[in-house]
C-alpha cells in the first residue's frame, strides 16, 4: 500500500491557493476542471516532494472546489485519504471480512471507498491498470456515503 493524497474541500479557491501556496509554501502540480461534475481539483506538493509528486502523484494535497455553493458541516470539508493497493479486490475482501462496509465497491476494478471507525472516508485505488470487473464487486451497490 502507498499513500497518495489527502482531499480537502474549499469554498474559495483563490483564498485557499493563497494560503496553501503563497503562505504555506506548497506548489501547484496539476489542475483538473470538470465541467460536467462542476468542480475543480488542484493538487499541491511540498517543494521537497516535487520530484516524487511528478513521478508518482504522491504525496499531495488535493483541493476540491465545487462550483456550486455548498455549506460544509460535520467535517464534510475534509474529503478523504487515498492509498494505492496491489489488488483492490483482495484489499476490499479483507476489509469486508473484518466487518467494514464497502461504501463504493470496486465495480470498475480500479476504485473503492470505505470509512474508518471514526467516519473518515478512505479511497482505495488499484496500483497499475484496473483489474477486470469481477463479482461480487461488479454488481454490488453503493452503501451509505463515501
Amino acid at each position: 500500500m502507498r499513500y497518495l493524497h489527502t482531499m480537502v474541500r474549499v469554498k474559495d479557491l483563490d483564498a485557499s491557493l493563497h494560503f496553501y501556496c503563497d503562505l504555506l509554501g506548497l506548489q501547484e502540480v496539476r489542475r483538473l476542471d470538470n465541467e460536467a461534475g462542476r468542480f475543480t481539483l488542484v493538487f499541491l506538493a511540498a517543494p521537497q516532494n516535487l520530484e516524487q509528486s511528478a513521478a508518482e502523484r504522491s504525496p499531495e494535497v488535493e483541493l476540491t472546489f465545487n462550483w456550486d455553493t455548498e455549506e460544509y458541516s460535520g467535517g464534510r470539508n475534509f474529503g478523504h485519504l487515498a492509498y494505492k493497493v496491489g489488488d483492490i479486490y483482495a484489499a476490499c475482501q479483507r476489509l469486508m471480512d473484518g466487518g467494514v462496509t464497502i461504501n463504493r465497491p470496486p465495480r470498475d476494478g480500479n476504485m473503492a471507498f470505505v470509512r474508518s471507525p471514526d467516519g473518515i472516508s478512505i479511497e482505495l485505488l488499484q496500483d497499475g491498470p484496473a483489474l477486470a470487473p469481477a463479482e461480487p464487486w461488479a454488481s454490488m451497490p453503493n452503501t451509505g456515503t463515501w
